[in-house]
């Protein structure tokens, strides 16, 4: 049996109740982790992932949820406090315009606002409201939403420790137009040790979410992950040589992060970062891409 399958066998509650009085919480608390997430792992991927020495790069997003500690991934995911960061390095001009950063959703001037913008919490994945017509817009459905961003813990949810110490807020930020008229593709590019190694392109998020994998010189790869491919021919972005230069700036001094950006055709815009992408919960087909990605993700000294 490995080592960590001992920390995977199911305690009765006679042993687990004394043991969570006699440990700190935040011990507790990593252990409710490390269950939760190696279960959520075997579910999605079959097996429990190697945590001593993990190899594949979903097993190394785990091992970085339950063993980094550095307070800059919590800077970086926040969606708040990574616009510093990205403008240390970048300069102002590629972050889309902040109209409003509150606590409080009803204080959101609507009005003063454009008619297309984005709504989105700073301490949560996937919630996003686009709105594309605010004459039409329904303000009290909105706060709603909001303070139900507002109310939840992404990281109780998913126990992805980036999130526990994120101030919950609401952003209100620029609609960030391609010419398309709808949500304009995401480019995400994977950065290693300052290198891009491969860019993965979302289109259609809020309709038919469709995804392709490519090299730095738009190269398709024959790797599918979670998603259909996209459908005909896709040409590189125009400002492909800068979004690579900006996420390779943006990853330097980090083993990894993932950098998403947006393009116009009079700009190039950040979309945000990313330090455990799926969570090591999605899967790439074919599976030896993933442990390919894994030889390419070195890890700090300390943890190979």
């Amino acid at each position: 049996m490995r080592p960590t399958s001992l920390l995977l066998q199911p305690l009765p509650s006679w042993v687990k109740k004394p043991i969570k009085k006699a440990l700190p919480d935040s011990v507790v608390e990593w252990m409710i982790d490390f269950r939760t997430l190696t279960y959520k792992y075997r579910r999605a991927h079959g097996v429990f992932p190697r945590l001593i020495r993990p190899r594949s790069f979903n097993e190394k997003v785990i091992h970085r949820i339950l063993f980094d500690r550095r307070d800059v991934l919590t800077q970086i995911t926040d969606k708040a406090a990574v616009r510093s960061y990205v403008e240390s390095r970048l300069g102002p001009q590629v972050l889309p315009r902040l109209y409003c950063l509150t606590s409080r959703p009803e204080d959101i001037q609507l009005e003063e606002l454009p008619d297309r913008f984005v709504v989105k919490p700073t301490h949560g994945s996937g919630w996003v409201q686009v709105v594309t017509d605010r004459s039409t817009l329904d303000r009290r459905a909105l706060i709603e939403t909001c303070n139900g961003w507002l109310g939840q813990s992404y990281y109780e949810e998913e126990r992805v420790w980036f999130y526990k110490n994120i101030e919950p807020r609401i952003m209100v930020e620029e609609f960030i137009d391609d010419g398309s008229g709808a949500a304009p593709n995401d480019y995400k590019l994977f950065v290693f040790d300052g290198a891009v190694e491969f860019i993965q392109v979302d289109a259609g998020r809020f309709i038919h979410h469709r995804r392709r994998l490519y090299t730095p010189a738009w190269e398709k790869l024959d790797v599918l992950l979670k998603f259909d491919d996209i459908i005909g021919e896709l040409p590189p972005p125009r400002h492909l040589a800068e979004m690579l230069a900006a996420a390779e700036a943006l990853g330097q001094g980090m083993d990894f992060v993932r950098a998403d950006f947006y393009d116009t055709p009079a700009r190039l815009y950040f979309g945000e970062l990313t330090m455990g992408p799926g969570g090591g919960m999605q899967r790439f087909s074919p599976k030896e891409f993933d442990y390919s990605l894994g030889g390419r993700w070195k890890l700090p000294a300390r943890w190979r």
